[in-house]
């Protein structure tokens, strides 16, 4: 997938190793909104630990087991999306999502994980598409409802963060729901 566009400004791009510098400067922008979520972005501080942690995606989608994108605003790296998992073998995968305060509210995440979506079912014939979100990061739990996805349940005190557990939820859509929302 090359550029796709999400709105009149916007685009989803794959994100790879040799634009750390980009990353990491987004990253730095995105840092208080994104730590909580997602755990890498902790550890993308300088540009050695960013193009480790585009490496790290790269290596997935050279095994077919991941795969980062990034969401460009007029032409500047605002957030982006992701496989998280892949199996194309079992026919599931994970996609999550995060931006910066500058993304936020225009809709742009949930036109990717459309994206992202339709690829997973139209183009890769998978079953099942996943989105996790902690029970307070109710931006992320808005764009599952959005999307139409099912509330499969939660995960009761699943995950330490900052030294408190937090629940989580687990959504998800299958493809002849993808289907009919077309």
């Amino acid at each position: 997938m090359y550029a796709v566009p999400l709105t009149d400004d916007a685009e989803l791009r794959p994100l790879q190793p040799w634009q750390a510098a980009e990353f990491l400067a987004h990253m730095d922008r995105a840092r208080t909104n994104v730590d909580p979520w997602i755990p890498w972005a902790t550890f993308s501080t300088d540009l050695d630990s960013a193009r480790a942690t585009l490496q790290r995606y790269a290596d997935r989608q050279a095994t077919d087991s991941g795969e980062l994108f990034g969401i460009w605003l007029d032409g500047t790296l605002v957030g982006g999306v992701m496989f998280v998992s892949f199996d194309a073998k079992g026919g599931k995968c994970e996609i999550g999502a995060w931006c910066e305060p500058a993304a936020q509210g225009r809709g742009l995440i949930t036109a990717a994980v459309r994206r992202l979506l339709d690829h997973a079912f139209t183009v890769r014939g998978l079953h099942r598409a996943e989105w996790w979100n902690s029970t307070v990061n109710t931006r992320s739990r808005a764009v599952a409802r959005k999307l139409g996805m099912h509330h499969d349940g939660t995960l009761r005190e699943w995950c330490e963060f900052q030294g408190a557990r937090q629940d989580y939820e687990v959504w998800s859509m299958l493809a002849h729901e993808w289907q009919k929302t077309k």
